[in-house]
C-alpha cells in the first residue's frame, strides 16, 4: 500500500461565527460543534475550551485525545467501521492537523483516566502538553450507565475530529511524507539482503473499559491477525479504553504510532518492514494461550528475522506480553519489547508482573510509580472532583499549598508503552 500523508500546520485555534482554516490558524463554530456533539442523546450538555502550551492550565479527567485527519483521495474514510463506513483504508492521500488535537474530557468513568497540564513539571511528561487542545468537556445526561456514556464521548469525540478534519481538505499541506509498503514476495525479491521485521502491536481488550476497535469490531472478539501499516494513519484502530492514563494508548497514540513511524524510516535501508500485527490482551489464559500462539505461528509463517513487542497496561498483561515474546523467539525470531514499569515508589520492586530469560532485549518507558508533585494551577479545564480517586492519586494527595503530590500514573502519556514519551532509563 501507498499512502501520501499531508500535514497542516495549526498555529493558533480560535472561536469563531464559522469553521475555517486560514493560514494555519483554525477557527472553531461553537454552535457548529456543539451540535454535532449533541447528536447523541446519551450527552446532556458540552462546553469548549481551548489549552494552548505554556498556560497555567490543567485538563481532567481526560478520556481521549485525538488528531483531526481527512481522507482527500482513496478508498474509505477517517475512523472506518465507526465514523466511515467499513472499507478498507491505508492508500491515497490523507491530510492531518498538526500541533493541534481533540481532548474529550467530562465526569469520570472508569478511575484510571488522567490529567494534562500545559505547563510547570506535569507539562514535562505528557507529549500533549506540546499541542494546542481543543477541549470538550461532556455531561451526561441523569441515570446512563459509565459504559454508555463512555462510548458516546468516545463517538462525539471522533465526530468532531472528523469535522475539523475536513476543513483541510482544499487546502495545501505544509509538507508531504508517503509511506509504502511491499507485497510478501514483491519484498523478498526487492530487499534480499535486509532483515524482515514486522510490528507485533498488542491491543488493550481486557473489557470493562479496557477496550480497542479496529475497524470498528472490538479487539477482544479477534483472533491475531496482521495488516498494512498504513491503514493505522487512516484511523483502522482507535481507543476505548481507561487505563492507567500513563500508559493508556489514545486514539492520537494509535494514529501517530511512533513504532511504525520509525520502522517506515529504516524501510529499504537498514532492514525490510514486512507488516503490522495485531494481537489482542485478554482476561483468561487460554485467550492468551491462543493469541500468543497465533501471533508467533504469523512470526514463522512470514519468514521474519526480528519483530517489535509494544504492549498497554500493566499487571494482567505483562503475562500476554512475556507470551509473545517467549513463543516469537522459540520460533527464532530475535525479539524486543516495549513496556513501562511498575518498580515502587523506590524503584527496587519487580517491574513487570511476569518475566522470562527470552525478554532480554526490553525498551522501557519509565517507572509508572515515580512520585511528583504537580503544583496548583491557575485554571482547570473540566474538574477537580475526581483527582483523589485516580489510579496513582490518593486521598491525601493534596496539599495545603494546593499543590498535588501524585506518582506519574496520573499523566496521560507519561509512560506510553509505544515510546511516545520523554522517559526510558540506563
Amino acid at each position: 500500500m501507498r499512502l501520501e500523508m499531508g500535514h497542516i500546520h495549526i498555529k493558533d485555534i480560535r472561536f469563531s461565527e464559522e469553521s475555517k482554516i486560514v493560514d494555519g490558524v483554525l477557527f472553531v463554530c461553537e454552535d457548529e460543534i456543539r451540535k454535532i456533539v449533541l447528536e447523541d442523546e446519551k450527552i446532556k450538555s458540552v462546553t469548549f475550551d481551548i489549552a494552548k502550551p505554556g498556560e497555567s492550565t490543567r485538563i481532567t479527567p481526560v478520556k481521549d485525545v485525538i488528531e483531526p485527519r481527512v481522507k482527500v483521495e482513496g478508498r474509505g474514510g477517517i475512523f472506518p467501521g465507526v465514523i466511515a463506513k467499513v472499507d478498507t483504508v491505508g492508500s491515497g492521500k490523507t491530510y492531518a492537523l498538526k500541533g493541534m488535537a481533540v481532548v474529550t474530557a467530562g465526569r469520570i468513568v472508569g478511575f484510571q483516566e488522567g490529567i494534562i497540564d500545559m505547563s510547570g513539571p506535569g507539562a514535562d511528561y505528557t507529549p500533549f502538553s506540546k499541542l494546542i487542545n481543543f477541549v470538550m468537556v461532556c455531561e451526561p445526561e441523569e441515570g446512563i450507565e459509565p459504559h454508555h456514556y463512555e462510548q458516546a464521548v468516545r463517538l462525539a469525540g471522533f465526530r468532531v475530529a472528523v469535522r475539523l478534519g475536513e476543513l483541510a481538505k482544499e487546502l495545501t499541506p505544509d509538507e508531504t511524507k508517503v509511506y509504502e509498503t511491499c507485497g510478501i514476495k514483491e519484498g523478498i525479491e526487492k530487499y534480499p539482503d535486509l532483515p524482515r521485521v514486522a510490528y507485533v502491536h498488542m491491543l488493550q481488550s481486557q473489557g470493562l473499559l479496557h477496550d480497542t476497535y479496529v475497524y470498528g469490531v472490538d479487539a477482544k472478539k479477534s483472533l491475531t491477525t496482521m495488516m498494512s501499516p498504513t491503514e493505522i494513519m487512516d484511523g483502522a484502530i482507535v481507543s476505548g479504553n481507561c487505563v492507567s492514563a500513563c500508559d493508556k494508548n489514545t486514539t492520537y497514540h494509535h494514529l501517530n504510532n511512533p513504532v511504525i513511524h520509525d520502522l517506515f524510516e529504516e524501510h529499504g535501508k537498514t532492514l525490510n518492514f514486512v507488516c503490522h500485527i495485531l494481537t489482542n490482551e485478554n482476561v483468561y489464559l487460554a485467550d492468551k494461550m491462543r493469541s500468543s500462539d497465533w501471533t508467533a505461528k504469523l512470526c514463522r509463517m512470514l519468514d521474519l528475522d526480528g519483530v517489535i513487542v509494544s504492549q498497554e497496561g500493566f499487571g494482567n498483561p505483562d503475562t500476554d506480553l512475556i507470551m509473545n515474546c517467549k513463543k516469537i523467539e522459540a520460533e527464532g525470531v530475535k525479539t524486543v519489547i516495549i513496556t513501562d514499569e511498575y518498580a515502587g515508589r523506590d524503584g527496587k520492586s519487580q517491574s513487570l508482573a511476569d518475566a522470562d530469560v527470552a525478554a532480554d532485549a526490553v525498551v522501557t518507558g519509565g517507572n509508572a510509580n515515580q512520585l511528583i508533585r504537580l503544583p496548583k494551577l491557575d485554571k482547570v479545564i473540566g474538574t477537580l472532583d475526581y483527582v483523589t480517586k485516580i489510579a496513582g492519586s490518593s486521598a491525601d494527595a493534596i496539599m495545603d499549598d494546593g499543590s498535588y503530590e501524585v506518582e506519574l500514573q496520573v499523566i496521560t502519556g507519561a509512560t506510553n508503552e509505544m515510546g511516545f514519551n520523554c522517559l526510558s532509563a540506563r
